[in-house]
């Protein structure tokens, strides 16, 4: 027993210490991407290094969080905009010989800037230039590159056929390569799962360099980069993804609750019908403090049901009359429509919004955090909650997002995402300042509200959701990747996926190349 732990404690060692040791160079870094440009597809011009005169526009037009964003980063050595797969096939075999770091960017929603930030010399793969989508209608399927939004993704299909779609996120911004290799969560899956669970094939750059697809890479890599994270096995450069049916007409509506409006009542019982609601149907709930003087709670409801509107009238009447809901707060449109309906524009914005790329620094700083919710909270859990969010100056709210329907069909290892059967909802907590001086309270508080809503979500271990990062469940240095540390947030993240995404890694990433400070370690053979 004294020897296997010997044994145990020197593996740990390795995986840990290993890039301390050796020092990047960064000149043959930046030689070797100019030296493997190809003549038809040349990598010059899409290198950027801190004398180009766009660099720093370059770095700050995907960083979505302010506490992040540090153009002046002297670990960041350069960007590399890919606009051909061939410029990440460089990039990766580059890095790799010259002991470079890289982060891997689609769409820069990384919580933590994980995708953009390090702590030891690095580059950035940005992989915006690569947006190319593909509809086939009569085969109901979409091959959507990693740089592509989901704004993009949404209108191409909207163009092509007014009755198919795709289940995936809210945010028009989100890149495809990064949100999908998450999970992809978003308000179609009550009906149809997640994005993952409609992912059919992958393109995705492999350690060593290479193009693999599904039939190259195996079952069991393409099983790991479905909701594991593709940063940790490679670089994902393309899905291919089936679509899903949805009528002409979708029926949403938003109404809120303040607390002299029973909002907490309201709030308690939308926990026990939500996830038994039929399967057409994603009610949020997103409690937040009200602006101007009286400053109270109020809880939004935000729902999506694929019929009309009399049909969905009827199912809330019926499940959650204490709602109130009127006629003329529900709106019918198209499932295009919705998406920016979704994404808080008022009711009527053209679609075409829906194609904005970001050209501007970020503007605020944000924290969040997530749970999994198994049974109803009290209500005086609930009242815990509004006391803390009551006592921040500035914006914060919560998502409430229901389960069940076809997630309770789905096993847990069917994907890499294992968030599935057993769980009311999910909540995400976000807290959201412009003031820089404001951070440490802020984060502070945040802490706060997730310590009171502890006892009431799931524990042993307490669940997370990948998508919404969040360092302070775990964490490794930039330059290091200690097994132990990476059970306590893979345990979170991925909960009985874990072990087997661990053997991927070790299997097509044994060196532990593709690292963050969140990556999936390596399982070593002791």
């Amino acid at each position: 027993m004294k020897v296997v732990f010997v044994m145990f404690l020197a593996m740990l060692v390795s995986v840990s210490s290993q890039a301390v040791v050796q020092k990047p160079n960064i000149g043959n870094f930046l030689q070797c991407l100019r030296d493997r440009s190809d003549p038809k597809n040349p990598i010059t011009k899409a290198i950027f290094t801190p004398q180009n005169s766009t660099f720093t526009s370059s770095y700050v037009s995907y960083t979505k969080n302010k506490r992040y964003s540090n153009p002046n980063d002297t670990n960041l050595i350069a960007i590399v905009e890919a606009k051909h797969e061939s410029h990440v096939q460089a990039t990766v075999v580059c890095a790799k010989s010259n002991r470079v770091q890289i982060r891997i960017r689609s769409g820069g929603h990384d919580y933590e800037g994980l995708s953009y930030t390090s702590s030891l010399p690095f580059a950035v793969l940005d992989m915006n230039n690569l947006r190319s989508i593909t509809i086939d209608v009569s085969g109901k399927k979409a091959w959507v590159q990693a740089g592509a939004t989901l704004g993009e993704l949404y209108t191409k299909i909207s163009e092509a056929s007014k009755t198919l779609a795709f289940p995936a996120g809210v945010c028009p911004t989100l890149g495809a390569g990064g949100h999908i290799s998450g999970g992809g969560y978003g308000n179609l899956m009550r009906k149809y799962g997640i994005s993952v669970d409609h992912v059919v094939d992958a393109q995705l750059v492999d350690v060593n360099g290479k193009i693999l697809n599904r039939a190259s890479m195996g079952e069991d890599l393409f099983w790991a980069i479905r909701g594991g994270g593709g940063a940790s096995f490679g670089v994902i450069l393309s899905w291919t993804i089936n679509l899903v049916e949805v009528p002409e007409t979708i029926t949403v509506f938003n109404v809120n609750k303040t607390l002299g409006q029973g909002a907490t009542d309201v709030l308690y019982k939308w926990q026990l019908v939500s996830s038994k609601l039929p399967r057409e149907l994603f009610l949020r709930a997103m409690p937040q403090i009200t602006k101007g003087a009286n400053k109270t709670i109020a809880v939004k409801f935000i729902a999506q049901f694929l019929g009309s509107s009399k049909k969905l009238m009827e199912i809330i009447n019926k499940n959650l009359p204490e709602l109130g809901l009127k006629g003329e707060d529900c709106y019918e449109m198209s499932w295009l429509n919705t998406t920016t309906f979704w994404a808080d524009y008022p009711v009527g914005t053209s679609t075409s919004v829906l194609l904005k790329r970001p050209s501007t620094p970020p503007g605020a700083f944000f924290k969040s955090k997530s749970d999994y919710v198994k049974k109803p909270i009290p209500k005086e859990g609930i009242e815990k909650m509004w006391k803390t969010m009551l006592k921040f100056n500035n914006h914060v709210f919560m998502q409430w997002n229901p389960y069940g329907g076809v997630m309770d069909k789905i096993p847990a290892n069917a994907t890499a995402f294992p968030h599935r059967k057993g769980n009311l909802f999910k909540i995400q907590y976000f807290a959201l300042w412009i003031d820089a001086n404001a951070t440490k309270a802020n984060l502070a508080l945040m802490k706060e509200l997730y310590d009171v809503a502890e006892p009431y979500v799931s524990s042993n271990p307490r669940e997370a959701f990948l998508n919404y990062r969040d360092i302070d469940v775990g964490s490794n240095p930039s330059g290091m990747t200690n097994v132990v540390e990476g059970k306590i947030y893979g345990s979170k993240y991925f909960v009985g996926n874990l072990n087997r995404l661990m053997n991927v890694k070790a299997k097509y990433d044994p060196d532990n190349f593709f690292r963050h400070e969140q990556s999936i370690p390596p399982l070593r053979a002791m």
